[in-house]
């Protein structure tokens, strides 16, 4: 299994309108061969380090390394960039592998 941490930080006070072209294109992978898990969250309402009100993380799982691979070369997710490249200030990818 492959997870993944996507930490997207939008220009200020944009967030909801990358959410909603998110949300918009999660059936889509839900519907990609290998895909457990695919979803946005954001800061909770608790005490400690937050990422802020322009950031949110997408939280994966993938079957395999291939599933990603295929995920990210969808047709879908290339829609969804460049819908959305403008009004990002940074996307930073963490993919890995359970621990031993």
């Amino acid at each position: 299994m492959i997870h993944v941490l996507a930490i997207i930080t939008t220009k200020p006070g944009m967030r909801e309108q990358v959410l909603e072209a998110f949300r918009a294109n999660m059936p889509a992978v839900h519907a990609e061969a290998g895909c457990i898990e695919y979803g946005p969250v954001i800061d909770a309402e608790f005490p400690g380090a937050k990422f802020g009100a322009d950031t949110f993380v997408v939280v994966e799982k993938w079957e395999s390394p291939d599933h990603l691979k295929a995920h990210a070369a969808s047709p879908h997710m290339a829609a969804y960039a460049a819908k959305t490249r403008d009004l990002l200030v940074n996307r930073e990818i963490h993919v890995m592998q359970p621990a031993a």
